[in-house]
């Protein structure tokens, strides 16, 4: 029976060079001379930590960072803003979380605009990702562009197509 799996990830290696080049850029800018701004990106826990000065750097790094994962080809979606925090002294602190794995939610929201769809296929919640068998690969191919024209809050791969 012809499947496929629908998943939500990151190349650890892309994102690595995205914020690589975005710290270059930051670093090279005239309004960062003499800054203390840092940008670090933590590869266990998957989170991007931002520390500077003011508002308006905080601003221009995080926009840096989404302009060079879309020139890497990678979904900005992925980033998950948190809230800015004080920092020692008039510094401030953002974490960025990236997502991955389609979480609960996410995953029913596309189980039932599957199911909704009245196409003729079987949709399973697997872990964080999302299984679709059907008797036919042209079904799989319209759950595929139903998929891509809705917007689930993350971006979706499909990935293991079989037949």
């Amino acid at each position: 029976m012809p499947s496929f799996d629908i998943v939500s990830k990151i190349d650890a290696q892309t994102l690595d060079n995205a914020i690589n080049n975005a710290k270059k850029e930051i670093l090279n800018r005239f309004d960062f001379n003499d800054s203390k701004s840092t940008v670090d990106l933590d590869k266990k826990t998957n989170e991007v930590t931002i520390v500077t000065e003011n508002e308006m750097r905080l601003k221009a790094i995080q926009d840096s960072i989404i302009s060079r994962m879309i020139k890497q080809q990678l979904d900005p979606k992925a980033l998950d803003f948190g809230k800015e925090q004080y920092a020692s002294g008039n510094m401030i602190r953002k974490e960025i979380t990236i997502k991955e794995g389609i979480d609960k939610e996410a995953a029913k929201k596309i189980v039932k605009k599957i199911k909704d769809s009245g196409l003729k296929v079987q949709v399973s919640i697997m872990d964080d990702q999302v299984r679709v068998q059907a008797k036919k690969i042209d079904d799989l191919q319209a759950v595929i562009s139903l998929c891509r024209n809705e917007d689930f809050g993350q971006p979706l791969q499909y990935i293991n197509m079989r037949s």
